[in-house]
């Protein structure tokens, strides 16, 4: 009965629908898949967690704090120990060709999806393969969570091995979208575990409908969506990795969104009365990471002097073209906890150079710097950034051979730590400074990839996770200062830009608004 009530829904619907119109986004690259919880690239969590999936909890960025999504309410015990998460009732999975759920949202999908992450006895946890659950890993939830429980269908408890003030928050990134356990049932019982990446189901607003690599991926919206209906019949990411060409394609009407457009083409833009330019600061920092692991950066005064020879200001202006403010702390100052008292680093080459003979190298040495091919909001022009950096290296002695390698593969072998220095970015999800601090610069972040620098430090680490542990922001306060200290002091980064968001949008495109985390909300958008 439930299925025909369904069907009804839907054909009543169909009239609206007709009336509403596609929308195209010109993209920069493919995802790594739609299993989101294996893979950390924002690329991934854009066609993901943010069109297919949702999560208990929600960011909120007009508010700037955390709203209720798939829970509608959560409670928090006086000890900080255990929070109680009550589920919206009648929330649908999706409907496709190869599953049709039995039955709505309940407690056991909450509880399938977190013991997959942490509990290496659940048939599913390896099912990542070498991927693991890098954001889980990171953000040390096997360590805090004892234990995920149903009270009822519509009840779901956390308990907690120790207090931790940024757990709700953490629930709003996109690795803590919410699964099918029936759906998981299915699969694991074909033996087709693999589908999970390639046919997801959630109960976000668009359902996959194809996807081709490299070129496009089409979605449908989710008829049976619990929120508000999308205001578009239709979403298409076109994937584009040539900056220039996606805002061509946008100028063209190819596409209505562009993201992620070069400062030249932003600038062009603004004598185009067909397109608009959508801004906003960004929670982002764009570095290069230099790995503590590989000699000689297991050197502090070598790292010291790779960051005193990057004419940073030069940098900025060829590649941004000053779009971006100069980086020197992980995250940007706008940041509760940001540590103005640190100073960034001069560009001093004769310096750079006494510090590579006090480091015993005299003479420099041979390096490698990785960069991906195509641009993104962290990285408009790679190669001439990579290039950039490469004369500053060899003014100092130091022979870096650029190496430019496919984004996925990059991304995989960067976690595995095969690379020397590497040019990466991250945009946070929620505004708090732990946000960066677990995932980069962490001890577990190293075993799951994330820390590109791969620098475990005790005393750091400590500092991180004593921040986490109180709702008091002063101490908080006081420990992430201490920790950007540590993270300076020690040169883990060649911090670069603090990046603004941009988006191209056609006139006729109304309701988009660029995101300072990266996230992309369509829900709102219409073509007219």
């Amino acid at each position: 009965m439930r299925f025909k009530l369904l069907a009804a829904v839907v054909l009543a619907a169909a009239p609206a629908l007709a009336l509403a119109k596609p929308l195209t986004v010109c993209t920069e690259a493919s995802p790594d898949g739609f299993d989101v919880v294996q893979f950390n690239s924002l690329v991934t969590t854009n066609a993901s967690a943010d069109v297919i999936f949702n999560s208990l909890v929600s960011y909120d960025e007009a508010a700037k704090k955390v709203a209720p999504a798939l829970a509608d309410k959560w409670d928090v015990s006086a000890d900080g120990l255990t929070y109680t998460f009550h589920l919206r009732p009648g929330v649908a999975f999706q409907i496709t060709d190869y599953f049709k759920p039995t039955r709505a949202l309940n407690a056991d999908d909450v509880v399938f999806t977190f013991t997959r992450m942490i509990d290496d006895s659940n048939p599913w946890h390896k099912v990542t393969g070498a991927s693991g659950f890098p954001h889980a890993q990171s953000m040390g939830l096997v360590k805090l969570i004892k234990s995920v429980s149903k009270v009822d269908d519509s009840t779901v408890k956390f308990e907690l091995n120790e207090p931790n003030a940024t757990f709700v928050p953490i629930l709003t990134m996109g690795f803590a979208s919410i699964y099918s356990a029936e759906y998981a049932d299915q699969l694991l019982k074909a033996g087709k575990q693999t589908d999970l990446n390639a046919k997801p189901i959630g109960t976000g607003p668009f359902v996959l409908k194809s996807y081709t690599k490299d070129a496009i991926i089409r979605y449908d919206v989710n008829p049976t969506y619990w929120g508000p209906k999308p205001k578009i019949d239709r979403l298409i990411y076109a994937i584009t990795p040539d900056a220039t060409v996606r805002a061509q394609k946008v100028k063209a009407g190819e596409c209505q969104i562009a993201l992620s457009p070069k400062p030249q083409d932003i600038a062009e833009a603004k004598s185009d009365k067909s397109i608009k330019i959508e801004q906003t600061p960004a929670f982002m920092t764009a570095f290069v990471a230099l790995n503590t692991q590989k000699k000689p950066l297991d050197n502090a005064k070598v790292r010291q002097a790779l960051n005193l020879a990057f004419d940073r200001t030069t940098y900025l202006k060829t590649v941004f073209d000053n779009t971006a403010t100069p980086a020197t702390n992980p995250y940007p100052p706008n940041t509760w906890s940001y540590d103005k008292a640190i100073q960034p680093w001069p560009y001093d080459p004769v310096q750079a150079k006494k510090l590579l003979a006090e480091a015993g190298l005299p003479n420099g040495f041979e390096t490698t710097i990785w960069v991906r091919p195509n641009g993104s909001v962290l990285n408009p022009s790679p190669k001439v950034g990579a290039e950039l950096l490469q004369a500053d290296f060899a003014k100092i002695g130091v022979k870096a051979d650029v190496k430019v390698i496919e984004w996925g593969e990059l991304i995989k072998q960067a976690k595995q730590g095969q690379h020397d220095t590497l040019f990466m970015g991250w945009a946070g999800d929620n505004g708090d400074p732990d946000n960066y601090l677990s995932p980069l610069f962490s001890c577990n972040a190293v075993k799951s990839g994330i820390n590109f620098a791969r620098y475990c430090d005790p005393q750091l680490d400590k500092l991180i996770t004593d921040g986490k542990a109180t709702a008091d922001l002063a101490k908080r306060t006081k420990a992430y200062e201490a920790a950007q200290k540590i993270i300076h002091d020690q040169a883990l980064w060649i911090p670069l830009g603090y990046p603004t968001a941009t988006a191209l949008t056609r006139t006729n495109v109304s309701g988009y608004q660029v995101s300072p985390f990266g996230r992309q909300n369509f829900g709102a958008v219409s073509v007219q």
